[in-house]
C-alpha cells in the first residue's frame, strides 16, 4: 500500500482518485502531480513501483502544502480574521455562514438544529 504524506493511499482504486484521499489534493490537482512524475493518472495504485511511489512522494513533500501543515494554515487564516473583527471573522465566530448565504430560511447546517420555543405540555 503507498504510504504519501502520512496517509495510506487504497489500493484497488486508480492513481488520480486515490491521491483524492490525500487532504489538500483534488481530482486536478491530483492529475496534475502524475503529469509531473510522468506517470499514467488511470493507473492502479496497487501497480505502482517503488520509484514511482517515492517520486510521487517527494513531489507533494516539495511542491504542494498537503494535510498537517494546510489544516494548521485554514485554521490560522479563520483565526487572524476573527482577531482583526472583519465581517468574515464575525460571521465564523458566530456560527453563520459566511460568503453571503441567506439565513432567513436555510443555513441549518451552519446554524444547527433549530430551537423550538414552545413547551410541549405535560
Amino acid at each position: 500500500m503507498a504510504h504519501i504524506a502520512g496517509i495510506e493511499i487504497p489500493r484497488s482504486k486508480r492513481l488520480f482518485v486515490g491521491l483524492t484521499s490525500i487532504y489538500g489534493i483534488g481530482r486536478s490537482r491530483a492529475i496534475e502531480i502524475c503529469q509531473k512524475a510522468n506517470i499514467d493518472h488511470m493507473k492502479k495504485v496497487d501497480d505502482l513501483t517503488l520509484d514511482e511511489e517515492r517520486i510521487l512522494r517527494e513531489i507533494i513533500q516539495n511542491d504542494y502544502v498537503v494535510e498537517g501543515s494546510l489544516r494548521t494554515q485554514v485554521a490560522m487564516n479563520i483565526k487572524r480574521l476573527m482577531e482583526i473583527g472583519s465581517y468574515r471573522g464575525m460571521r465564523h465566530s458566530r456560527g453563520l455562514p459566511v460568503r453571503g448565504q441567506r439565513t432567513h430560511t436555510n443555513a441549518r447546517t451552519r446554524k444547527g438544529p433549530r430551537f423550538t420555543a414552545i413547551r410541549k405540555k405535560r
